[in-house]
């Protein structure tokens, strides 16, 4: 019998007692990570029992969590969102720019996430559409999607902010569009310092406010001076901020950011094996080109490491700027394509998606037919039975949910 792959839901479901036992609290966001994670596609959810109608083969198949932090139930959500933003398309270059933050930030990160998140967003966004509207560069009013992730390959803290780049903007008239150079889109070096002043001055003025962002040691209550001179030494260093070349098109862009959309901090794919408690996992050096390696953890510090990107209950980890802003999106891209000369994409008719059987929708998305059985390969699974879930659904995250891989 083959052994079935090493998954992040086996580690946290044998070493978290282990983890608590070590005097390591969760708080509640990542109780209920960990909760459906572990009971992800499990009994614990319930599911259906199937049987094909050719060789008479009998499976069952279980329920998803559907946990943005889940490795497993990432596919089907990237795919719906990938066919929403295929209609956003615009016929000109997209660049990828990456705002990261300094390792100093880190212990501000980790107390108080939700608001250091959130004035993160803040800064790149005003970075982007500030810089891009000086008419020393670009001169335009742009648009942009931005991804955080808050990982690095080795699941050590390393906030940083992926964005998506049209090659151009609106005039400030909304009269005609304004191209961005074919293999430059706005100074690096600007953009890295504007960044800086932006999130430095934007914690600092929250800190005079009375938010506690500071660690204990750092706290301005406590030692005000500290923090000032603590702050002054990051304003001190370059800070990276990396554009990358545009993409061979619009489609080639998206499917590219596709790719870090709805990552999570470490797939299945990549853990080889556990032994002696420790857990082998690959990762890619990028001061290297990108070269794969493989490194091991600790099984604990691999779970602890985890849990520190466990983003705040609700909290948007996909935002849209400038003219690609939610409230006025649909208005500024007819603009757009009007000044470009360009119809709309056809998109699905909504009456057609809302007749659409869920194994329909998942083989249009995917290209995956999840009724096609496994052991035969030429049968269709029927379903038989409903398996009721082994435990209330209000102890997960969400109500369970059917995901193919």
């Amino acid at each position: 019998m083959v052994e079935r792959p090493l998954e992040l839901a086996d580690i946290l479901r044998r070493y978290l007692e282990k983890y608590r036992r070590s005097g390591r609290h969760l708080i509640s966001q990542q109780e209920r990570v960990v909760r459906s994670i572990v009971s992800c596609r499990t009994a614990e959810l319930g599911g259906h029992r199937l049987v094909c109608d050719r060789c008479g083969s009998v499976r069952e198949s279980y329920n998803s969590c559907g946990d943005r932090h889940c490795p497993k139930c990432q596919n089907l959500a990237k795919h719906r969102w990938l066919a929403s933003r295929r209609a956003e398309l615009l016929p000109v270059p997209y660049f990828h720019v990456v705002f990261t933050v300094p390792s100093g930030l880190n212990p501000v990160f980790l107390r108080a996430p939700r608001r250091l998140y959130s004035l993160l967003f803040q800064a790149v966004g005003e970075t982007l559409v500030e810089v891009a509207r000086d008419p020393r560069h670009l001169g335009a009013r742009i648009g942009f999607l931005a991804v955080l992730h808050t990982w690095g390959q080795q699941l050590q803290l390393h906030p940083h902010v992926h964005c998506i780049v049209p090659g151009g903007g609106l005039s400030s008239e909304g009269d005609r569009w304004i191209t961005a150079r074919e293999d430059y889109l706005l100074p690096v070096k600007v953009l890295s310092k504007v960044f800086r002043g932006k999130l430095l001055s934007a914690i600092e003025t929250a800190a005079r406010r009375g938010e506690r962002l500071f660690p204990d040691d750092l706290d301005p209550e406590a030692a005000p001076s500290c923090h000032r001179g603590w702050l002054a030494g990051l304003r001190s260093q370059p800070w990276v901020v990396y554009s990358k070349p545009p993409f061979g098109g619009a489609e080639k862009g998206l499917d590219y950011l596709a790719r870090y959309s709805h990552r999570v901090a470490i797939s299945n794919e990549r853990l080889i094996r556990l032994e002696n408690d420790r857990v082998v996992f690959r990762w890619k050096d990028y001061r290297a080109g990108g070269a794969e390696k493989v490194t091991s953890l600790d099984a604990l510090e691999l779970v602890r490491r985890f849990l520190q990107h466990v983003l705040p209950r609700g909290f948007q980890r996909i935002r849209y700027y400038g003219i690609l802003a939610n409230r006025h999106r649909r208005k500024n891209l007819e603009r757009c394509r009007q000044l470009l000369g360009v119809a709309a994409p056809a998109t699905p008719e909504a009456s057609h998606q809302a007749e659409e059987s869920w194994e329909e929708r998942v083989f249009r998305l995917t290209g995956l037919d999840p009724r096609l059985c496994p052991e035969c390969g030429e049968g269709r699974l029927m379903k038989v039975e409903s398996l009721a879930p082994e435990v209330p659904w209000r102890r997960c995250r969400a109500p369970p949910i059917l995901e193919v891989a």
